[in-house]
């Protein structure tokens, strides 16, 4: 690809799961990704499955630290002098099945703190880029999740992220406008993934009853991210739900 016209991405928490299928599937399509994630190790890892071909910075980077989200983008702007894509994936669930009474307020905070805050920074920082940038604009797509619509029982710190996610990818979009910064969401359900490991052994329905969830493949949702990031800025995809098809979601499961 002629580097002049090859798209840049910054995909966060690259270094495992959907992030690094995402980093993996967008390096296929010629981007070049900068991937970041709070272990080098795993994020050399990611860049190492891309092959040798492929253009991948490995930026040591925790987004719910404002001094490391600027480097990572500074690194970016310094290795590329440009930005079109930021897909603001890290998260993290918080302890799993704590009861909502006994959730601590540094669990909580640990929850908020990477899912709300770092996303929040991160696009921040990505929207002044894009803003500045010449051509002007470039596209933020949020990782929300199934629990942007339905929580899962003593699952409230993640829920109320992701819920509050999707009133940042909304904002986003409106301050956005003026810019050619494109903003839109995918939320994700049962993805198979390390966090999603205790479906295929039983999880805890809201009957109170433990079952056995179906899942589906993360290229499944990196195909729609990229479908998602190579549209043209005049086109959005505000909100897409990606999931295994058969899981407890719609109706009464």
């Amino acid at each position: 690809m002629d580097e002049s016209t090859k798209k840049i991405a910054v995909v966060t928490g690259a270094g495992s799961g959907i992030g690094r299928s995402v980093a993996l599937t967008l390096a296929a399509a010629g981007w070049a990704v900068a991937v970041a994630g709070r272990r080098t190790e795993p994020l050399e890892e990611t860049a190492a499955a891309a092959g040798e071909g492929a253009d991948v910075l490995c930026v040591r980077a925790d987004v719910s630290d404002p001094d490391d989200v600027t480097a990572l983008f500074e690194s970016v702007r310094a290795r590329y002098g440009r930005l079109d894509l930021l897909f603001n994936n890290a998260g993290t669930f918080g302890p799993g099945g704590v009861p909502l009474e006994d959730l601590t307020y540094e669990a909580w905070r640990s929850v908020v703190d990477v899912n709300l805050t770092g996303s929040f920074l991160c696009a921040q920082a990505a929207f002044r880029q894009m803003r500045r940038q010449d051509p002007q604009g470039g596209r933020i797509i949020n990782n929300g999740s199934i629990s942007a619509h339905v929580p899962r029982p003593n699952s409230i710190a993640y829920t109320a992220t992701k819920h509050a996610m999707t009133g940042l990818t909304k904002s986003l979009s409106l301050d956005g406008r003026p810019y050619r910064i494109a903003c839109g969401q995918i939320d994700i359900g049962n993805a198979a993934t390390d966090m999603t490991e205790r479906m295929q052994t039983g999880i805890l329905q809201a009957n109170g009853q433990l079952a056995v969830e179906p899942v589906m493949d993360a290229a499944d949702v990196a195909r729609t991210v990229l479908h998602m990031a190579e549209l043209p800025l005049e086109a959005n995809v505000q909100f897409a739900t990606v999931m295994a098809t058969s899981m407890p979601y719609i109706g009464r499961g």
